[in-house]
This record gives C-alpha cells, structure tokens and sequence, in this order.
C-alpha cells in the first residue's frame, strides 16, 4: 500500500497515538534533502507529528478502519480463545509488539487478553495502561467508523466481552 495514498484533510491511525487528520503535506529540507512530510494532528491530545512520506508505511500509518470492519473486531473481542503468557514480561513484550503494529485486530487481542486478566488478579502499572489505551483505541477508531457515538460502541465492546466468557479456552504459554 503505498504512503501516497493519504491527501489533506484524510483521518488516519498512527499507531499507539490514533486517530490524526492530515492537515498538510509539506516538502522540507532534511540534511540536505528535499523530504516530504505530513503534517499529523493527533485527535487525542491535539499534538502535531511530523511524519515523512516515505516512512509512512515503515510506521504504519494507515486508512481508518470501514463499517463492516467493526464487526470483526467484534468477533475478536468475543471469540473465546485466549493467550496468555504465565509470565508478564514475556506477556507484555508480546502486547507491545502487537500494539505498535497499529492493527485494530491486534489491538483488539490485547484489551480482550488485558481484560480478562484484569478480572482475575491486578494488572501491573504499565498493563493497566496498555488496557486503557487500547480501549481508547478501539473505541475512538470504531465510533469513526460505524458513526456510532464512544459511549455506545464501550456498551458493545463490554457485551462482547462478556457474550463470550462462558465457553473461555485459556491457553496459558508458560514461559
């Protein structure tokens, strides 16, 4: 998928920040050469990121997510197949990486694995953060895309999460 497919005005995701509108493209000069970058405004905390047109793919920034798309996230959240890593600093290696993928799936993975874990003992300080910002994720990225309001789609993500707990496969990965 090529970087150039994003023009002025687009709201795209950059990985572990969000939802941004590209609010301009624009050439600089960057040790000596003539570089073009976008001019990226993060909704979440109205920060502007510059990011080069030519590594827009190597960060991974991309489209936001379609209609349709929201219901497989979904079926993520509600699929009963866990991983979990015994071990949570091999569990929070993985998490991180899945995170800075900037996939909405993956994302998905990782507030239903954060979930359920929080449910049966206290999340380390940093897990609880990752929890809380992958459900920032999901719910900013799938209000934008099925134009339903925040407050609806975290009753959705809460209910599929739920739906889902009778029939729980943990599969513990002992590290």
């Amino acid at each position: 998928m090529g970087s150039m497919a994003f023009k002025k005005g687009d709201k795209v995701v950059y990985p572990n920040h969000g939802i941004g509108v590209i609010e301009d493209i624009r050439e600089r000069e960057f040790f000596g050469q003539q570089e073009c970058f976008y001019s990226l405004r993060i909704l979440a905390n109205d920060t502007m990121v510059m990011v080069p047109l030519a590594n827009a793919d190597g960060v991974g920034l991309r489209k936001i997510i379609k209609g349709p798309d929201v219901d497989r996230v979904m079926e993520i959240l509600r699929d009963s197949d866990l991983d979990l890593h015994k071990n949570w600093k091999g569990r929070f290696k993985e998490n991180s990486n899945k995170m800075r993928t900037g996939s909405i799936y993956e994302v998905a993975e990782v507030y239903k694995n954060l979930a359920y874990l929080s449910k049966s003992k206290a999340l380390s300080y940093r897990e609880k953060r990752m929890l809380d910002k992958a459900r920032y994720l999901l719910v900013s990225e799938m209000a934008v895309a099925g134009r339903m309001s925040e407050s609806l789609i975290e009753t959705k993500i809460d209910e599929a999460l739920t739906s889902g707990k009778t029939g729980k496969r943990l599969h513990v990965a002992h590290a």
